[in-house]
């Protein structure tokens, strides 16, 4: 059986590690920074007075590896639509994506790309770092959750992967109902995430004082109210249950300060933020965690205009970014690859904008698509059907990234519109409205 890890960092390092130590067929899907460092040094998990190295396969492209029968998901949350571009390609029907993200939309983000049958959700409960590309410290916790999105527990893929965490140190449990499983750390994560962040401090700070375990009541009791519009019912003491078992790991950072400490993303907007989006679609109440949804947001500084990202937000269940390599492992299919009669003086590549239309999930009243440029000087905005049938993302240009003195770092056209024709050089920005 071969699993394919897709990230080294402190949830798909650990697991990879103790699977790749086990002797199991294991490789990993990793940005070239960490790929080299692995391929160079191997990959060093240090958890209390042990440690130990392995050296798996490694690359950059998935093409470049066996194809695996489990692909195992270690990626943060905003990093999910990239993969999804990356592994579309090496899919089998009877291949199974075994999610560990935060959150609790992964597998219908999964699913919305793929067909359902592919997935299966995970919950990990860990504290690990990363102390250099290719280096995982192991500090507390370490045990997994996994169930199938029906509730049957005795599926032969589900005894498959159980057997294979058997083979490791790390504890295997079946739930019959993992989504209400990860709803329970959810309520977690949009307390201590955002918390320690705001606190600037580790989890303790917020245990041990009156006013915040009162907010983290609050914070849970909001939680709770959304999730069961979900049909998800969570025991009326959770907010309790959630101060008791965090008491024994009291000292620890979260993964949100962490990220925040090092300038890296956060992801807020797959916890509060959800939240928040979706007790508005409900049309109910969520004050606390919308105040801890916007005073994270403030903190976060968006990277350098310079930088070839292009951001997708509105009415859809989760903003996203894409960026040249992005657009570049879309599929064959729907990449246009000689746009010189678009994108004059040049022999320009490009993505039919349909294919990014499904790989998103819209809010049903959504109907328009507004492409903004990256200096907020000028837009268009298309219907929905009119971005789908004529949209092509320029990203491209005589084989390289598309300079800023021609239009990028990427550009939109419609050819075959008309007089409706849209033409939005320095694409930064695309907004789904109504």
């Amino acid at each position: 059986m071969r699993v394919l890890i897709v990230g080294a960092g402190s949830v798909g390092g650990f697991i990879g590690a103790h699977l790749a130590h086990a002797g199991v067929d294991v490789s990993f899907l990793l940005r070239p920074r960490t790929c080299e460092a692995i391929r160079s040094h191997g990959l060093t998990l240090r958890s209390g007075d042990t440690s130990f190295t392995v050296h798996p396969p490694v690359a950059t492209d998935p093409s470049e590896l066996a194809t695996p029968d489990i692909i195992m998901l270690g990626v943060k949350c905003y990093d999910l639509d990239q993969v999804i571009l990356q592994i579309d390609k090496i899919l089998k029907k009877d291949t199974v994506i075994l999610t560990f993200q935060n959150g609790v939309d992964t597998e219908q983000r999964l699913m919305t790309a793929f067909d359902c049958h592919h997935v299966v959700a995970g919950v990990i409960y860990i504290y690990t770092k990363i102390v250099a590309p290719g280096v995982i410290d192991h500090f507390a916790r370490g045990k997994v959750t996994i169930g199938e999105l029906s509730g049957d527990t005795n599926t032969s893929r589900i005894t498959a992967l159980r057997d294979l965490f058997g083979k490791t140190s790390i504890p295997c449990k079946i739930s019959r109902n993992i989504t209400q499983v990860k709803w329970e750390k959810m309520c977690w994560n949009v307390v201590f995430n955002p918390l320690t962040v705001l606190l600037n401090d580790n989890v303790a700070k917020a245990l041990d004082h009156d006013d915040t375990l009162a907010l983290i009541s609050d914070i849970v009791k909001e939680t709770v109210t959304v999730a069961e519009k979900f049909g998800i019912i969570l025991p009326p003491e959770t907010p309790e249950t959630i101060v008791t078992t965090t008491q024994a790991v009291r000292n620890i950072h979260t993964s949100m300060y962490d990220d925040w400490k090092a300038g890296r993303q956060t992801e807020i907007e797959y916890l509060n933020g959800y939240l928040v989006r979706h007790a508005k679609t409900f049309g109910i109440q969520v004050p606390v965690n919308e105040t801890l949804y916007r005073l994270v947001k403030s903190k976060i500084t968006r990277p350098s205009s310079k930088e070839a990202i292009l951001y997708i937000e509105g009415q859809l269940s989760h903003p996203i970014t894409v960026d040249h390599n992005a657009l570049a492992r879309i599929s064959a299919e729907a990449q246009v690859m000689d746009a010189s009669t678009i994108v004059a003086k040049g022999k320009g590549k490009g993505v039919k904008f349909r294919k990014i239309l499904d790989l998103i999930t819209c809010d049903a009243e959504a109907n328009h698509v507004t492409f903004h440029s990256s200096d907020g000087q000028f837009s268009s905005s298309l219907t929905i059907e009119q971005a789908r049938d004529y949209g092509i993302l320029i990203y491209e240009l005589n084989g390289l990234p598309i300079p800023f003195e021609k239009g990028g770092p990427f550009r939109l056209t419609t050819p075959g519109l008309g007089d409706l024709c849209a033409n939005v050089k320095h694409l930064g920005r695309i907004e789904i409205t109504r």
